[in-house]
């Protein structure tokens, strides 16, 4: 179906597993890479967190091969591969295991019908000491549920506010 419908681009046909943390087609999911574009947390002006009026410079912008997340702390990042998910379709994204049990937690989010886009990640240092994210590498999985009828009103028709999303995206009301 991935194929058929365009839904994943790039999409890699088989699981990529050899000295990379894994991505690509997987047994009832599609494990997505995340890109080399980072926004770190950081506090560094002492500005309270708020996703009515999220402050942007609440990060600081890093591209690389490597992403250190400070200790007990996040970062955003997008993924490699664009979605465009059928009408019919809604996928739930979940961490990977190679990460999490290093304590690195990838937020679980849904691509709901008719959403396309890049995916913007957060990414959680729980630890108390500095993490590595590999870029170009497995982040997190997508699981996808097809329904035998299409929903009655899609992100599309609702306009959501993250359609078509090209970078990584801070939040917005």
């Amino acid at each position: 179906m991935a194929l058929d419908k365009g839904m994943i681009t790039p999409f890699e046909e088989g699981q990529v597993r050899k000295g990379v943390i894994s991505y690509g087609l997987s047994s009832y999911g599609y494990d997505i890479r995340i890109s080399d574009e980072f926004k770190i947390f950081t506090n560094i002006n002492t500005t309270i967190v708020d996703p009515k009026s999220f402050d942007p410079r609440s990060f600081v912008d890093f591209k690389g091969p490597v992403c250190v997340i400070p200790p007990n702390s996040f970062a955003l990042g997008r993924s490699v591969e664009y979605f465009k998910v059928p009408r019919n379709v809604m996928t739930l994204t979940v961490g990977k295991s190679t990460y999490a049990r290093c304590g690195i937690i990838t937020n679980v989010t849904p691509f709901e019908p008719e959403w396309e886009g890049f995916v913007t990640l957060e990414i959680s240092n729980t630890t108390p000491l500095p993490a590595k994210i590999y870029a170009q590498e497995g982040i997190a999985q997508v699981l996808f549920f097809e329904s035998d009828e299409t929903c009655a009103v899609s992100y599309a028709d609702r306009q959501g506010k993250y359609q078509g999303q090209q970078g990584i995206v801070l939040p917005t009301v």
